[in-house]
């Protein structure tokens, strides 16, 4: 059995171009899909998230046009009811790498607000990527590789091959033009190679201990690449 970190936002909200606030926070299917593959391959996840606040999911994740329908709406929302973990996070500055076999983000708008900027997730990113040890980010979550800056100032994901929401799909979902900035485009200028899939559509990019997914859709793959990891 491996044990596994989730490091999810503590962000309740995403600050837009204008100063609103969008509420958001993590997107459940991007967290109950790999947790219920984890688990089920007998695996212990550990939350943990800044300051050990207990992480808010977006509501429009919850959404059933988002879910297949009502079904599997229901079937997200009695997923993350399950996931006792959530409930009891640790703090994110606490976190000791060594206890764990595996480090997974989870997106969601929320880390664009906090992740994306937080020291002690980007020092943990580092050594990570440092450890060999399998980290998985899906979607939104990549927003945390732009706080892994080394002491040279250069990100330590430079030149890396890495899957992330697109400003295509950010364009589509209706929210392009009031964001401070966009994803895909953030982390190019950072140096990191991003590997751009079909719009919505499933796209994991493996690059050596680095598993990176696209989109809500891509977190079973991702999970899969992860327990190919562990096994």
């Amino acid at each position: 059995m491996s044990k596994i970190l989730f490091v999810l936002t503590g962000a309740d909200h995403w600050t837009l171009a204008d100063g609103t606030k969008h509420p958001t926070g993590f997107w459940a299917e991007e967290a109950v899909a790999p947790y219920e593959a984890f688990a089920a391959a007998g695996h212990e996840v550990v939350v943990a998230t800044p300051g050990g606040v207990v992480p808010t999911v977006d509501r429009g994740s919850l959404a059933p046009e988002v879910n297949g329908g009502p079904e599997g709406a229901d079937r997200v929302a009695a997923a993350l009811d399950a996931f006792a973990a959530l409930r009891k996070p640790l703090r994110l500055e606490d976190a000791d790498l060594a206890e764990y076999d595996a480090v997974f983000y989870p997106g969601g708008h929320g880390p664009m607000e906090d992740l994306a900027v937080n020291a002690d997730s980007g020092r943990l990113l580092i050594d990570v990527l440092d450890s060999g040890k399998p980290l998985a980010v899906v979607c939104h979550g990549s927003a945390a590789l732009l706080a892994a800056v080394g002491e040279g100032g250069a990100n330590a994901f430079a030149g890396r091959r890495v899957a992330a929401f697109t400003d295509e799909e950010e364009t589509q979902a209706g929210l392009a033009e009031r964001a401070k900035w966009l994803l895909e485009s953030r982390l190019r200028e950072a140096g990191v190679d991003v590997d751009a899939g079909e719009p919505w559509a499933p796209h994991v990019v493996v690059d050596g201990n680095l598993v990176t997914g696209q989109n809500p859709a891509s977190s079973t793959a991702l999970a899969d690449e992860v327990l190919k990891k562990l096994a």
